[in-house]
């Protein structure tokens, strides 16, 4: 037990320094902009090629490691990682920038794929969830803390500054991953497997139900602030204090919906993409009283990455013996649901209907739910070369019961 704590420590501390960097360009436009002579619009194309990155490239990647051992992988993922860091933080120009943060979004979504297949290895079967949201809180963590104290360290010392440290950290997550990760043999599936089990039908409904229904809390989240500060009247300061907030909240949310779905997988999905239709179409309404909006916030915050643990379980469940393609590609999910999120919620912005996002942020997410009631419940998966999953055998990964 304790040599699998600290295996998923490692883990988390690593997914903490890649989360960190996702978002950290964000917040430190305007100093890139003026050092690399390009306007705030062109530098926020380095966010825009990050997230394609780990959209296209993750599942690229994967599949090309897909027949690698794991502890050697996660390293080496690691490294390419520091890389594109390390190349960030010394370009001359934006578009060195822009192939160092390329570099660096191709080891984000097969790394996470890969940490989340080796948390679950190291633990019970019944603690998968939990193992799970253990790993996916560095990702709250850094959106938490990392990327806040990135963004200070960029205004204060120059946008090359985090970018160094994030380089150095990276390395030391690196030596800590090659101390404490059990060795894992390459897995026996094939590439072929691995495809097959993304194109069964469960595994494509999973992908779905996150990129459907977490677009619809990047349609609210992505102009929270303008929403707080224009509808409610809250000042900048004030608005900064209820992210923070909704940070801490998405911290405890995502570990308590771990340990739920330790108890009930389907339950707990479909538990909190109602709760998230519920919060988000009331938000239009909360948000015209400040008691009611601080409400609203922080139960958006407890919900938002309540998803991870129960998403990422039924991939896990319906994928079998070959999950980490599946899982790689899950992850682009949540990053394709944010990035559609963010623009349908900026053509409402546009629109004038900053105030009533909230209504389309709940219909995208009812109809997350309402993906969930086309999965099966049973997950049978005796062997990848059965494309519809059938086989002798229930086997339920993260739940308490095979029939979960």
């Amino acid at each position: 037990m304790g040599k699998s704590l600290v295996s998923l420590a490692a883990l988390c501390a690593s997914v903490f320094v890649v989360g960190t960097s996702e978002y950290l360009v964000a917040g430190m436009l305007p100093e890139i902009g003026a050092d690399l002579g390009v306007s705030q619009g062109t530098a926020g194309q380095a966010v825009t090629a990050y997230a394609l990155g780990v959209v296209i490239g993750g599942p690229l990647v994967t599949m090309a490691t897909a027949r690698l051992p794991r502890k050697g992988l996660a390293i080496g993922l690691m490294l390419l990682f520091a890389a594109g860091s390390a190349l960030s933080a010394l370009a001359p120009t934006f578009a060195l920038l822009l192939a160092g943060r390329v570099v660096s979004s191709l080891s984000h979504a097969a790394f996470l794929a890969l940490a989340l297949v080796m948390a679950t290895s190291v633990v019970p079967e019944h603690r998968t969830g939990s193992a799970i949201a253990t790993v996916a809180s560095g990702f709250t963590v850094a959106t938490l803390l990392g990327v806040p104290l990135g963004s200070l360290l960029g205004h204060a010392a120059g946008w090359r500054a985090p970018f160094a440290v994030l380089t150095a950290l990276t390395l030391a997550s690196v030596a800590l991953l090659a101390l404490v990760l059990p060795r894992r043999q390459a897995p026996a599936m094939s590439l072929r497997d691995e495809l097959r089990v993304v194109t069964r039908k469960p595994v494509l409904l999973a992908t779905a139900i996150t990129a459907v229904g977490f677009s619809g809390v990047s349609v609210v989240y992505t102009f929270i602030a303008p929403l707080l500060t224009r509808i409610t009247g809250f000042s900048s300061a004030a608005v900064s204090a209820l992210l923070l907030a909704y940070g801490a909240g998405s911290f405890l949310g995502n570990l308590a919906a771990g340990k739920l779905t330790d108890r009930s997988m389907t339950a707990t999905v479909r538990g909190v993409f109602g709760g998230l239709t519920g919060v988000l179409a009331a938000m239009p309404f909360a948000a015209a009283w400040r008691p009611t909006a601080v409400l609203a916030v922080l139960a958006l915050g407890l919900l938002a990455t309540a998803t991870i643990a129960p998403l990422q379980g039924l991939i896990l469940r319906h994928a079998g013996t070959a999950p980490t393609l599946a899982v790689s590609v899950n992850v682009g999910a949540f990053n394709l649901g944010a990035a559609a999120g963010s623009a349908l919620g900026g053509l409402l912005v546009a629109g004038g209907a900053l105030r009533w996002n909230g209504l389309a942020g709940a219909v995208l997410s009812l109809t997350g739910l309402a993906l969930t009631y086309l999965i099966p419940s049973r997950a049978r998966t005796a062997s990848p070369n059965d494309e519809t999953g059938a086989g002798v055998g229930a086997v339920a990964v993260g739940g308490g019961r095979a029939d979960d």
